[in-house]
């Protein structure tokens, strides 16, 4: 019989592991996951990665699955049951999904305090009121995802637990909020534009950064932030009224967050984005690699690619320069503007999707039929 091997040389086993997988999952907590996570957890991450889950994907699923073991800790004394009861469940919901004016005179309503000292400690939790119902509901899909990928089934179907829910939020409402307070329309991106000068490079690469995002469909920034030169291919100029010509260029986005896992997604620029791009592209001599890339405060262009954090600092730093309130404004705005601008012009929404890739008619048509209902006819009667 074998010797079993002490808890610390699993837990530095573990962490050796997450090192192997260190691109795709948020590393800054490596020695906190190795103590909370299982052997077979971290196999299922390994497992996700080499089947080619996308890493945002990954670390949001590694995230999840690191909070719910926190809190299954901290409210049961035990780590995650698989699978688990519906009693489970049910707890999760309740400490999560409560009524803030209940709890002020009733302190066992909701999450325990010793629960919620617990998480707060360790980090998980920086909010003080119930979590939004769009998280919780993504937290037990995680736990579900990864249930299933066990080839266990738990009581994730359980009437019980999606009434416990519709229950919950319809006596709770909360105004939803979007990722972007406001859309940055053609409008507001000529003012962000205009705050670029030709004789800038990091000007010029954020003329680039927000022409490209905006008109390529309104791409999320991690794909920004992750193109390559090498996703670019050159398309025949298209001809315009008058005999003249603008360049085209496509993009090949490969795989994202809403297309299939053998599905190259391609979306086109044509014009002054692709004269955008062209510019930084010949400033910053690229020829190979990341595209937008970071630059030292004396000029120097770094070889690596800028952090998806930073697209929408650029978003809110020009918001500023031209005399927008920042807080109003992040790179999301970029998507949402793009389907806002194409309901102002006109554009049929099935035809805005093409370039956005959108899969969810519904989610694209509440920034298109936002714009459209705004200055219809209806919203116009007196």
């Amino acid at each position: 019989m074998g010797t079993k091997r002490p808890a610390g040389d699993r837990v530095d086993r573990r962490a050796h592991e997450l090192d192997t997988i260190a691109a795709v999952l948020p590393m800054e907590r490596r020695d906190e996951l190795a103590e909370l996570l299982s052997d077979q957890d971290i196999e299922t991450l390994r497992h996700l990665v080499n089947e080619g889950m996308g890493p945002n994907t990954l670390r949001a699923l590694t995230s999840d699955l690191a909070y719910l073991q926190a809190w299954s800790v901290a409210a049961t004394g035990r780590s995650l049951l698989w699978p688990a009861p519906e009693a489970l469940l049910l707890k999760f919901v309740a400490h999560h999904l409560w009524d803030s004016e209940r709890r002020l005179t009733d302190p066992d309503h909701g999450m325990p305090a010793e629960v919620e000292q617990s998480l707060r400690s360790q980090g998980f939790l920086k909010s003080s009121g119930p979590h939004a119902p769009d998280t919780v509901r993504r937290r037990l899909a995680t736990w579900s995802t990864l249930t299933k990928w066990r080839g266990l089934a738990g009581a994730f179907p359980s009437p019980a637990l999606k009434s416990a829910i519709r229950l919950a939020v319809r006596a709770i409402p909360r105004p939803r909020k979007r990722k972007s307070a406001k859309a940055v329309t053609g409008e507001v991106l000529a003012k962000l534009l205009a705050t670029c000068r030709a004789d800038s490079l990091r000007d010029v690469r954020d003329r680039a950064i927000l022409m490209v995002a905006f008109a390529s469909g309104g791409r999320r920034r991690s794909e920004i932030a992750g193109l390559r030169w090498e996703q670019l291919t050159v398309e025949p100029p298209i001809a315009v009224e008058g005999g003249s010509h603008l360049p085209s260029l496509a993009i090949h986005l490969g795989r994202t967050k809403t297309s299939a896992a053998d599905h190259d997604e391609v979306v086109y620029l044509t014009g002054r984005p692709v004269d955008a791009l062209n510019a930084w592209i010949e400033a910053a001599r690229i020829t190979q690699g990341s595209l937008f890339r970071k630059i030292d405060r004396w000029g120097n262009i770094s070889s690596r690619a800028l952090d998806p954090k930073a697209i929408n600092d650029i978003v809110k730093q020009r918001a500023a320069m031209a005399g927008l309130d920042a807080r109003e404004y992040s790179a999301h705005g970029l998507r949402s503007g793009y389907l806002t601008e194409a309901a102002n012009l006109g554009i049929p929404l099935p035809e805005a999707m093409e370039q956005s890739r959108h899969r969810s008619v519904q989610q694209a048509s509440e920034y298109y039929n936002s714009a459209t209902r705004r200055s219809g006819r209806a919203a116009r009667l007196l």
